[in-house]
């Protein structure tokens, strides 16, 4: 259930990743490419660029999608109770907010050194890959609620631990995804398919 736009409420950073390269491309059958321990504590968010080090920073393809916040309750962990975004490929993973109800607003995260403003701009589809790396039944088991694709508004870190979410800004219809995302349609810039 969504909030109103600020009032703000205590939720966990539960897991960062920061990739420089994408581990999941061509066939979910091969692998991902590499197991390396991508999970840090803390990231640094720059405005419109993404996390510094991740593998979609500063790419223009992919500003509308430079990070993906993920909800742990939305994971199938019945499929598989150590899934997080090692399997996801997703940056943010946080307890306590079911940020796919949000698609469309602005939302801010605290962790304790400022607000980081992110733009919610599209659903991150779950793919063929989710079966691979979760375990099957998990792509659609993540279908509507395998996280949001964001643009970052503003600078700032995250870290591990406790922090504030607020709702900066609701979308102008309930669950409608906005038309355009500084001057660009929501879609453009979409990740290949397989591509994490």
């Amino acid at each position: 259930m969504s909030r109103p736009a600020g009032t703000p409420r205590q939720v966990e950073v539960l897991q960062l990743l920061v990739s420089p390269v994408h581990r999941f491309s061509g066939r979910p059958a091969d692998g991902p490419a590499g197991e390396p321990d991508e999970l840090v504590d803390r990231i640094e968010v720059l405005r419109d660029r993404g996390i510094v080090g991740d593998r979609y920073f500063a790419q223009r393809a992919h500003r509308d999608a430079a990070v993906t916040i993920m909800a742990v309750e939305n994971l199938p962990l019945d499929i598989n109770a150590s899934a997080g975004l090692l399997q996801t490929r997703r940056n943010i993973l946080l307890r306590g907010v079911d940020i796919d109800t949000y698609l469309g607003a602005t939302v801010s995260l605290d962790s304790g050194s400022g607000p980081v403003a992110f733009a919610l701009n599209r659903a991150a589809r779950p793919c063929a890959w989710m079966d691979t790396t979760i375990g099957p039944g998990a792509q659609r088991a993540l279908r509507n609620r395998g996280g949001v694709r964001c643009t970052p508004l503003s600078d700032g870190l995250i870290t591990l631990g406790p922090a504030r979410f607020a709702v900066v800004s609701l979308p102008t219809a309930a669950g409608a995804r906005p038309g355009k995302v500084r001057g660009r349609s929501a879609g453009h810039g979409a990740r290949p398919p397989g591509a994490y």
